[in-house]
């Protein structure tokens, strides 16, 4: 997980674990990029918060009581660091799918398009962390 905390853009939305979550996290990525004059990663972007905020929502509606799901956005100007939480203490898993699933190629779109990805569980705190960098 690349240090980001002294990263000159930082930004913090926090969802509910509902059907909207998803577009509204994509829309938020696109205006919060646009502001800091980063539309060039924007597609990139977008794609990796759809899958991640998609994984944490299925996650968070999966447990006996509804948790938020958590989106973090930091850049360098360089890169964007999308980092995503949700209350599941489940590892996430890259499924092998089929050509002809529906669905399950969440992880591997992620793999395919960030320049690093990974997940991590913090002392003290439930829920997990999965993140992803994008670079022009």
């Amino acid at each position: 997980l690349p240090i980001y905390s002294q990263w000159p853009f930082q930004d913090f939305f926090e969802l509910g674990a509902l059907a909207g979550a998803v577009p509204c996290a994509r829309l938020h990525t696109r205006q919060v990029l646009w502001e800091w004059d980063l539309r060039n990663l924007g597609a990139s972007a977008e794609l990796l918060v759809s899958e991640l905020v998609t994984n944490a929502v299925t996650a968070s509606r999966a447990m006996e009581q509804a948790f938020p799901v958590r989106l973090w956005l930091a850049s360098d100007s360089v890169q964007v660091l999308i980092l995503v939480w949700d209350a599941s203490r489940q590892s996430p898993v890259r499924m092998g799918t089929s050509d002809e699933a529906e669905n399950g190629r969440g992880l591997m779109l992620v793999e395919a398009i960030s320049e690093q990805w990974g997940w991590y569980f913090r002392e003290g705190n439930d829920g997990k962390f999965v993140w992803a960098v994008v670079q022009a």
